[in-house]
Order: structure tokens, then sequence, then C-alpha cells
């Protein structure tokens, strides 16, 4: 049976453009919308409920394709030290970044993850974001992944949302493999990535490829094993520096390379090729006080399509509204209300 929603006002893509119906209604049957317009042109038809909205905007449902949503603890010092000078990567070489993130996440019980994750995750909803991505990335071990990803799944369960899982043990080098890295890698692809995807908690695979984080050669290792499980790929690529990280997967056919402010023109061409989107992330570059740009030119003029998240994570991007990214990346990027 037929729904009638009226009593609002409808954000649209009419014709290729942005724009708005005033006055609006729209009527849908089961989970598809089956028209839209102004309230006079409501079909004649019976409809099964009439909906009043009160006015409210209705928009197309958000995706918000990039967060680290379920962590424990905070890393709200580490503010105060970025205003003092203090870079992000010597906060991570004194044990600071992800890594305190890593220790409070693994001391926190599944649980009290669960609970602190909703708190945010309903934020995003409230917001408007009907999809999301979330990454675990702060147990490091079998362990403690496989807590954040019961997490993540149990959020699913929970919401009236999309959400999807992906691993992202390829984050940083937990402490009991310090200097050892390959090792761990070796770990992730041999015992850790295997088994996660055996008991259903992943859809795809991530890795942080970065001067202090892993190579390209050891994240490729990673795809090849998220290959062989047929998981598809993201990266976080060229955040700090430039490695061909989103050239390499371009390769694998990834679905995104992400943050990309330190991407050279081969990189973008790449993607082009392979498709692959561009996930610009305003919040960690406004949070970092970035001032090296994505190349937002070069993207355009190669066709790479380009998505905005909200990177949603305790250290870096504590934001909690893909609006206010949405902001950011006009005001920061200088993409248009329409792109």
């Amino acid at each position: 049976m037929k729904k009638l929603w009226k009593n609002c006002h409808i954000a649209t893509m009419q014709n290729g453009q942005y724009s708005s119906i005033e006055h609006a209604a729209m009527v849908t049957s089961g989970q598809h919308i089956h028209w839209i317009g102004t309230f006079d042109d409501v079909p004649a038809d019976a409809y099964s409920e009439t909906i009043d909205l009160n006015g409210a905007w209705v928009t197309p449902g958000l995706i918000d394709c990039h967060t680290h949503s379920v962590f424990g603890g905070n890393r709200s010092v580490e503010f105060e030290k970025r205003l003092q000078g203090v870079s992000y990567a010597e906060i991570a070489a004194s044990g600071g970044g992800i890594a305190s993130t890593v220790r409070a996440t693994r001391e926190a019980s599944e649980q009290q993850l669960l609970a602190s994750a909703l708190k945010r995750v309903r934020c995003l909803l409230k917001d408007g974001v009907t999809t999301i991505e979330i990454k675990s990335g702060y147990g490091l071990d079998y362990a403690n992944e496989r807590k954040m990803l019961r997490v993540i799944r149990q959020i699913a369960e929970t919401l009236p949302m999309t959400v999807r899982s992906t691993c992202l043990a390829a984050h940083a080098l937990p402490p009991e493999y310090q200097d050892q890295s390959d090792a761990y890698i070796e770990h992730i692809c041999n015992e850790m990535l295997p088994k996660l995807y055996q008991e259903g908690l992943v859809d795809a695979v991530d890795a942080f490829c970065e001067y202090l984080a892993f190579s390209p050669a050891q994240v490729e290792r990673v795809f090849k094993t998220a290959q062989s499980l047929n998981l598809p790929i993201k990266l976080h690529a060229e955040q700090l520096s430039s490695l061909g990280g989103s050239s390499l997967a371009a390769r694998y056919q990834a679905l995104s390379a992400d943050h990309l402010e330190f991407m050279t023109e081969e990189d973008v061409k790449a993607m082009a090729t392979a498709g692959t989107v561009a996930v610009l992330l305003p919040g960690a570059f406004y949070f970092l006080r970035e001032t090296q740009y994505p190349p937002l030119q070069s993207l355009q003029q190669h066709g790479v399509r380009i998505a905005l998240s909200s990177d949603l994570n305790p250290g870096t991007s504590p934001a909690l509204s893909l609006r206010l990214m949405m902001n950011m990346g006009s005001t920061l990027f200088r993409l248009t209300p329409e792109q």
C-alpha cells in the first residue's frame, strides 16, 4: 500500500541541478519512492496512511563512507599539544595518537564500546546519515579487532540505518610487534583477516599507507589477502606524504582512496582509470591545520568521482555532522554546493 507524506519541503536534484520543492509531498510504496512533487499535484489514489511532516525538510539519505566510530577513551589533550606546535607525527612517536586509543579500546568491554559508539552514530543519524561505514583498527590483535567488529554488527542491529564494517587491522603497529612491522603484516594476512572474514564480520579491508604506518609493499600484501577472500579494499593514502598509495589502490580496483592531500597527477590518472573514488576528509584537514590541499582541479579535470566523509575519530576529526563536512568542503576545498 502507498503512503502519502505531506506538509514538507523536499531537496532534490531535478534536471541535474540542486533545487527544492516548496509545499511538497511524497508518495512511497514499500521501501521505494513512488512520486515527488507539490502537494497540489498529489495523484488521486487510495493511501494506507497520511503522514504530516509539519514543515520539515526531506533530503536524500547521506552516506558517511569513512568513520572510526567505535573506540575507547578520548584524545582531547592532543588538541592542546597541537596548538602548542607539536605535530601529529611527534604525538604518535611519543605514544599518543592511535596508540593511546588502542590502549583505551583494549581496556574497554564490548558493552562499553557499543554504548559509546551508539551515542556518536545516533548524532550522525539525526544529521541525515542513513548509511555509514565503520572501521576497526584500534584493537590491533585478533581478540580486540574482533571485539570492535562485533560492536559494528550490533550497531547495525540496533539502529535503522545501513552499516558496513571495514577491517583496518593495518592501521598502526601494536606494541607487541614493536620494530616488527613485516611480522605483524604476516599475522594480519595469515591469521587475523581470514578468521574475521570466516566469522562474517568483515565487509571490506582498509590500511594506512604512510611513513609512520605501513609501506606500499606491506599494504599490497594485505590487498592480496583481501583479494583472495573476495573482499573489496579501501586505503588511507597520501595524507602526510606522497608514497603512491592511491596508485596502488587503483591497481587493485579499490572502492576508494581517502585523504589524498599529497597525491600526484599520476595518482589521479590511475584512480580515474580504475574508477576509484577520492574520499576527501575536510574535518581532519581542518583539525590538523593542514596547508597541503588535495588536488581538486586535477581530480575534476580527470573525472575522478569525489566524496566527502566525516572521518569521525577521537584524535584528528571528532566530528559528528556530515552536513558540517559539506560546509567545510565548500569553505576549505572550494567545492560548490552543487558538487
